[in-house]
């Protein structure tokens, strides 16, 4: 089981969203045990005061160190990685969620404001980020993220190797996927997926694969797991060919 704790001043806005889908199955099934801590209540004035002005100036306030050291201490434990949204981390990304994945416990800090005291950084353990962009606070952040790594963690899915084939997990983009009906609005489902040769299809799935990577993401394609993944597509592929080529031969005779 994985145990994950958010800090954050707005625990509704991830209660909500988390309590769906996958991740809300997740709890139910116990695979995932969720917790909310908010530092107001570790605040020592009647106004459960949060923030306060940066010194030498600046615009918008500040998260304060004490109420966010003392909720840090309060859930921390020997095997805990706490982890802090902020957009000066490190970028998440599908191996950085498999990493977490492998974690007994999870501990979010949420900013929101302006940021927090820079005294309270020594306490976290990692510093995470989306992408080169800004959000109100770290609860959306935390989300997606908490999010992508319980899908990753054992007995979220009643079969988990629907894990293994998606995008990023090789370095590469998914490749296309089909369902019923055959035909829709007159486009075909590919004849190689109707084959039933299991070969052949996944070749086909690696090349697709590839293509759609070079054409949409080929700053992918400069990772070593890509790389490898490219390698392989050309040997299934040439694979796929030799087997070809030996059923047309033993066809003619």
């Amino acid at each position: 089981m994985l145990k994950v704790d958010v800090v954050t001043a707005f625990p509704d806005m991830l209660s909500g969203p988390l309590g769906q889908s996958i991740v809300g199955r997740a709890q139910k099934a116990g695979v995932l045990k969720l917790g909310f801590t908010n530092p107001r209540d570790f605040t020592q004035d009647k106004h459960h005061t949060l923030d306060d002005r940066p010194y030498g100036g600046g615009p918008g306030m500040l998260m304060k160190a004490e109420p966010l050291y003392q909720a840090i201490k309060k859930l921390r434990k020997k095997n805990s990685v706490v982890i802090l949204t902020s957009p000066r981390g490190v970028t998440f990304t599908q191996t950085l969620a498999k990493e977490l994945a492998q974690k007994k416990h999870l501990i979010f800090v949420c900013g929101h404001y302006e940021g927090i005291d820079e005294r309270v950084y020594p306490e976290m353990d990692m510093e995470v980020s989306l992408g080169d962009f800004i959000l109100t606070g770290g609860e959306l952040a935390a989300a997606v993220m908490i999010d992508s790594i319980t899908r990753l963690v054992p007995g979220t899915f009643k079969k988990q190797d629907v894990t293994v084939s998606e995008s990023f997990e090789e370095g590469l983009l998914e490749a296309p996927q089909y369902t019923r009906p055959e035909v829709w609005r007159g486009q075909k489902v590919p004849e190689i997926l109707l084959s039933g040769h299991h070969k052949q299809m996944e070749a086909w799935k690696r090349e697709k694969a590839l293509e759609l990577t070079k054409k949409y993401r080929p700053d992918l394609l400069k990772t070593s797991h890509a790389k490898k993944a490219a390698t392989k597509t050309s040997v299934k592929k040439t694979a796929v060919k030799t087997v070809q080529k030996t059923s047309k031969k033993k066809t003619t005779k």
